[in-house]
């Protein structure tokens, strides 16, 4: 079965470029335009992982997430952020919130596939608290040096 993949942006170029992208590497793409209708495909559907920008207007993406994780049905569904905001505190928000992985735009959409391909691989080995734990310490090496 195809690995199933939820892009929630509010821009129209950027859900193109994931779904041409994922959908030539043989992914099914559910897409939706903001946080609301996010909320409701994925629980109608259950995708495997989620693409989620965080400056949307009304729900932002920080408020999607934490209604996805705070939902039973949707709670173990990864969610991958994918946004403008490249600050420190945010991408520190987004792993603290529940997120596995915090990619900046402008990204190389050629590295989605493998990326979430990689990612559901390690969910599967059980790696998935070990894979925030990465992250949170790549983050931690960026605000200190030594």
């Amino acid at each position: 079965m195809a690995t199933r993949v939820l892009v929630i942006d509010d821009e129209p170029p950027i859900r193109l470029l994931c779904r041409v992208n994922l959908e030539a590497e043989g992914m099914e793409v559910l897409e939706a335009a903001d946080g609301p209708t996010g909320l409701e495909v994925a629980r109608a559907n259950r995708p495997d992982v989620i693409l989620l920008d965080v400056m949307m207007p009304g729900l932002d993406g920080w408020q999607v997430a934490e209604a996805l994780l705070e939902d039973g049905a949707t709670r173990e569904i990864p969610i991958i952020f994918l946004t403008a905001r490249a600050e420190f505190r945010d991408r520190a928000r987004g792993l603290d919130i529940g997120g596995v992985e915090y990619v900046t735009k402008p990204f190389n959409p050629i590295d989605l596939a493998p990326l979430v391909r990689d990612l559901l691989d390690r969910i599967a080995r059980g790696e998935r608290d070990e894979l925030r734990r990465e992250k949170l310490l790549e983050l931690k090496s960026l605000t200190d040096p030594d």
